[in-house]
């Protein structure tokens, strides 16, 4: 009797700790441009601080997993941000920031409110203050294989970026390398060369065509957030 008791209990403490420990995963394709290069020698990129780098588009395209419970796979988010000085640069505080959010419009109601929460704890101050959320069709193609570095991304008639990789042809100073970082955290990311960078809407005052920069990352994001219950067990 007392084997059989200790198995019972033995199973359902692995099954609390099992839900504690559970987490909300998700996992996909990224991409990000701004308006100064990320992969750069110091002597272009000391001439951009203060000047550039302080507008950028990113974009999530979720291949598996949920947010609050919420099951995202197969849509997408672009988050379009303008801060106060260049993005990354050390010595200077580029917040506040403002941002708008784009999500795909075949997302529901609940899934829209989730795909906003993601994209705002991805962001983080970037993303803080978000001055609207528009609903439009996202088409983003990720390339794969020898096509790697290649993604397009078009958020309806509001946002743009198109990218290749960087190649030999890139470089201008021979020094360069992955000055900036990118705006949130990756499980891997490249530096690109942005084709296009493109960006419509007066929620931000300023709008952007932008060409031939290499000013982007391509990558892939794996997150995770655990459960609301583990969350207020933490702040108690």
């Amino acid at each position: 009797m007392r084997t059989c008791v200790s198995v019972v209990l033995s199973a359902a403490c692995l099954l609390v700790f099992s839900g504690v420990c559970a987490a909300e995963e998700l996992a996909g394709d990224y991409v990000e441009s701004r308006n100064a290069d990320v992969y750069t020698g110091p002597c272009f990129a000391n001439g951009q601080v203060g000047l550039a780098g302080n507008e950028a588009t990113l974009a999530w395209k979720i291949r598996t997993g949920e947010w609050n419970g919420v099951p995202l796979a197969g849509l997408s988010v672009v988050a379009v941000a303008r801060a106060s000085s260049t993005l990354g640069d050390p010595y200077h505080d580029p917040f506040p920031a403002k941002a708008v959010l784009l999500v795909d419009e075949r997302a529901s109601e609940s899934q829209k409110n989730a795909l906003v929460a993601f994209a705002r704890s991805q962001g983080g101050r970037l993303l803080e203050d978000i001055v609207g959320v528009q609903s439009t069709a996202i088409e983003m193609e990720v390339g794969a294989g020898e096509q790697h570095g290649y993604v397009s991304v078009k958020a309806g008639n509001l946002a743009e970026i198109s990218t290749r990789p960087i190649n030999s042809g890139d470089h201008f100073c021979g020094n360069e390398t992955t000055y900036y970082p990118p705006l949130t955290e990756l499980s891997h990311s490249m530096p690109a060369y942005a084709l296009t960078h493109e960006y419509s809407g007066d929620a931000l005052g300023s709008e952007w065509k932008l060409w031939g920069k290499r000013s982007a990352f391509v990558g892939t994001f794996g997150t995770s957030r655990a459960p609301a219950d583990q969350i207020s067990s933490h702040h108690h």
